[in-house]
C-alpha cells in the first residue's frame, strides 16, 4: 500500500443521483477535501450504469437503451484477439472510458485547486459483472461468468480500465485509490452464485494487478469476507450501518489483514436511504460508528489503530438519493470524519 494517511477520513462509493457533472464534482470537491471521488451518474444516462460504464470495448458488447448483452452469433476472433494483445503490452489506452461514458470521471480529472491526499476512482468488479452481462446460447441468456473465456476477457478488460482510470486520477494527485466494486459478492455461496473461492480470487487478482496505487474492494452485504481478504486488497470497504457485525466474525483474518498486511477498513456508516438518513445526525452516527467498532476491540484491534488504518464511507452508492438527500448524506459523513478525528485522533 502507498504510504496515505487514512486516519478515519471520508470518502465516498462513487454513484450520485445527479445528472449534471459539474455540479457533482462541485459537491464532491465540498465535503470530500481529502480523499475526493469521481461521480458515477447513472441517473444521466444508462451508459453510466455500474454495468454499461466499463463495457466499451468488449469484445462484441451490445448497449442498447435499457440492455447489455454479448453477441456471440458474432465471431469475436479479432475483437477477443485485440484485447489480449492491449493486456499483454498493458497499452491501458486503447481501452479508455470516454465522455459519454463516465462523464463525471472527465469533469473529475479536469478539476484544479483540489490538493487532495489521494484521487479515489472505482471500477465494477469482475464477478458482478459477468453475472449481469449475459451472452445467449440460442435464445436463452447465460452470464458472461460462466464461460471460461468471456469471463476472463473481462477481468482483463476490466484491468485496463482500472489503469487508465488511474492515469487519469493522477492528474488531480499522484497518490490514488481504486475500489473494485462488487455488490454480488452478497450471494457468494448460494445457488445464484455458484463459482469457487479460488475463481474469485484469480479474476478479482487479476484486476487489481492493473492497479499500481491503493487498492481497494467493496461489497454493500454480507459475503464470505475471508474470500475477499485473501485477495490482493489493501482496503476492505464493508456495510456497516445495516451489517455491523458481519466482518467481525472472521476475526483471524482481520487481524492479519490490518496487521501483517497493513490494510484498512473503510466503514460504511452513512445510511444511502432517504428514511435512514433523516433520522441520523452526526451524533447518532458517531455512536453507531463506535458501536460498530467494538466488536473488532474485543477481539484485540486497538480502537486507535482501527480509526489510523480506516476511512469513513456511505453504506453504498448515493445515486438512489434525491440531490439534497446526496448532499446531507455527503455533510453527515464529513461532520462525523471531523467529529472522530476531533475526539480520538
Amino acid at each position: 500500500m502507498l504510504n496515505v494517511d487514512f486516519g478515519c477520513r471520508a470518502t465516498m462509493i462513487g454513484s450520485m443521483p445527479h445528472k449534471d457533472p459539474v455540479e457533482a464534482c462541485a459537491v464532491v470537491a465540498r465535503y470530500l477535501k481529502d480523499f475526493p471521488a469521481w461521480p458515477q451518474l447513472p441517473n444521466r444516462s444508462f451508459l453510466e450504469n455500474m454495468y454499461a460504464q466499463f463495457s466499451q470495448g468488449f469484445p462484441d458488447i451490445v448497449v442498447e437503451e435499457n440492455r447489455i448483452y454479448v453477441d456471440r452469433a458474432v465471431d469475436s476472433t479479432a475483437a477477443l484477439g485485440a484485447l489480449y494483445v492491449a493486456y499483454l503490452e498493458n497499452d491501458i489506452g486503447k481501452y479508455p472510458i470516454t465522455p459519454d461514458y463516465a462523464a463525471g470521471l472527465h469533469s473529475f480529472s479536469s478539476l484544479s485547486g483540489l490538493g487532495p491526499r489521494a484521487a479515489k476512482g472505482q471500477v465494477t468488479g469482475p464477478v458482478s459483472w459477468g453475472l449481469t452481462v449475459a451472452y445467449y446460447t440460442g435464445s436463452y441468456p447465460r452470464p458472461v461468468l460462466f464461460d471460461e473465456t468471456l469471463s476472463d476477457a473481462a477481468a482483463k478488460l476490466l484491468r485496463l480500465k482500472a489503469g487508465w482510470q488511474e492515469r487519469e486520477l493522477r492528474k488531480i494527485s499522484r497518490n490514488t485509490i481504486i475500489f473494485v466494486d462488487e455488490p454480488y459478492m452478497a450471494s457468494f455461496g448460494s445457488a445464484f452464485l455458484a463459482i469457487s473461492r479460488e475463481k474469485v480470487i484469480t479474476l478479482l487478482n487479476e484486476v487489481f494487478a492493473g492497479i499500481s496505487g491503493v487498492k481497494g474492494i467493496h461489497c454493500c452485504g454480507n459475503t464470505d469476507w475471508p474470500v475477499l481478504l485473501g485477495t490482493n486488497t489493501d482496503i476492505i470497504n464493508f456495510d456497516a450501518y445495516n451489517h455491523a457485525q458481519s466482518l467481525s466474525l472472521y476475526p483471524a483474518e482481520i487481524m492479519e489483514f490490518l496487521g501483517k498486511k497493513h490494510g484498512a477498513i473503510a466503514w460504511g456508516i452513512v445510511p444511502n436511504e432517504a428514511v435512514s438518513l433523516e433520522k441520523e445526525t452526526v451524533a447518532s452516527l458517531k455512536d453507531r460508528l463506535e458501536e460498530a467498532i467494538a466488536p473488532f476491540t474485543r477481539i484485540g484491534i486497538p480502537f486507535r489503530q482501527l480509526l489510523e488504518q480506516g476511512l469513513l464511507t456511505p453504506s453504498c452508492g448515493l445515486a438512489g438519493l434525491s440531490e439534497d438527500g446526496a448532499v446531507q448524506a455527503l455533510e453527515l459523513l464529513a461532520g462525523l470524519s471531523a467529529a472522530m478525528r476531533s475526539r480520538y485522533l
